[in-house]
């Protein structure tokens, strides 16, 4: 008798390898960063896809091919797939490169306009994005909701020409300085029976008049989140992103993309490079060894998953059921990182340090709280896993 277990689908897609190629990008990024840091362009930190706004780094990366790199060479883009971008950006991650700038347009702009976008919108926003010149946020999160997508407030009302947006969105990270972002708005009247209908997504010019950006500092006064209140923002019906209606669908693939990266578990990858350095400087005893080779061994599985859901987007396929097993596991697992770090060496945390283990290692604290919420509640993505493994 064919047991429940075996009959459920399978959460990660099979592993696939890095084409040979790849060892060869791999080089060129090393080198290139390499020189970055020598010329003293940039210090690591971590958690840098939230925090390491560069935009003369950016552009560089523009410069060399290396953003924008899955989007079509007709629209500016590499016209590569998404394993030789998995490359770079984990190489970038690794370093603790200053990335903020362009890793939302990057990650997963590009591609869902890709999708889901008119040829003028793809005209108008990917070379810009390809060059690192044109930067978005993500306007899904409201207040009061956490990470019910489906609770969205904000109303989309149709006026002559297009549709006027109010409501609020929260938690936008880089909104005071990127160009645009997408904002997932309630087109139609809300239908309880049928939550997720009636729900589209738009194209805001954050510099539009009706639109205000207010600060959320963090604990130390650093400024990456932001509330985007919309006051009758009007949306002209060119900037549209997909249908009227269709929002809930596109958002949803929307998010494999942002779950299931490797920023989900390098965002401490230079604290723990700085954790091993400090600790291979003396003795180290057996207890502490297992524990690295604990550490090593869970971020090589993880890259092996997140590598695979590369694999599959590079396949077409849409796999948000393993990216939501991604982002819970990894960002659980930067948090053990932080505590290792803790625990394992006896030099406290200062933010104040230009560079090196301290600096990192309060950076990493700082940031942590965040790991496991941005990007949807670990408890929300546990309860979106039982339900695709038809559990719930």
């Amino acid at each position: 008798m064919t047991s429940t277990l075996s009959r459920l689908p399978a959460l990660v897609p099979p592993p696939v390898d890095l084409p040979p190629r790849a060892a060869e990008l791999r080089a060129e990024v090393r080198a290139f960063l390499a020189a970055e840091r020598a010329a003293g362009a940039w210090s690591p930190r971590a958690d840098v896809w939230l925090s390491g706004w560069d935009e003369r780094f950016t552009r560089e990366l523009g410069k060399r091919g290396w953003l924008g790199m899955t989007i079509p060479t007709e629209y500016g883009g590499g016209g590569a797939t998404p394993l030789d971008r998995y490359v770079v950006t984990e190489e970038l991650l690794a370093a603790g490169a200053p990335v903020a700038a362009h890793w939302v347009a990057d990650r997963q702009i590009g591609p869902t306009l890709m999708r889901f976008g008119t040829e003028a919108q793809r005209r108008k926003f990917l070379p810009g994005i390809a060059a690192g010149e044109v930067y978005f946020g993500i306007g899904m999160s409201e207040p009061d909701s956490g990470s019910d997508l489906a609770s969205v407030r904000t109303k989309a009302e149709k006026v002559d020409g297009g549709w006027e947006l109010t409501g609020t969105k929260v938690w936008t990270s880089g909104a005071h300085q990127a160009h645009a972002f997408f904002a997932l708005a309630r087109s139609a009247p809300k239908d309880d029976t049928h939550r997720h209908a009636g729900l589209s997504q738009f194209i805001v010019d954050l510099h539009a008049p009706g639109v205000q950006i207010r600060p959320i500092p963090i604990i130390t006064g650093a400024h990456h989140f932001n509330e985007v209140v919309f006051d009758h923002v009007f949306i002209p019906d060119d900037m549209v992103l997909g249908e009227i209606g269709s929002g809930w669908h596109q958002v949803t693939s929307e998010l494999a993309f942002e779950r299931s990266g490797p920023e989900r578990f390098l965002s401490t990858y230079p604290l723990l490079a700085a954790l091993i350095g400090e600790l291979t400087a003396g003795p180290v005893d057996a207890g502490t060894r297992r524990e690295i080779g604990a550490l090593v061994s869970r971020l090589w599985a993880l890259r092996r998953m997140s590598l695979a859901i590369a694999g599959a987007l590079e396949s077409g396929e849409a796999p948000e059921l393993a990216a939501a097993v991604v982002k819970d596991l990894g960002t659980r697992y930067e948090n053990e990182v932080v505590d290792a770090a803790r625990l394992l060496v006896a030099i406290p945390p200062d933010p104040g340090a230009p560079d090196g283990f301290a600096r990192l290692l309060a950076d990493a604290i700082q940031h942590a709280p965040g790991f496991t919420l941005r990007g949807g509640t670990n408890e929300v993505l546990r309860g979106i896993v039982a339900r695709g493994l038809g559990l719930r």
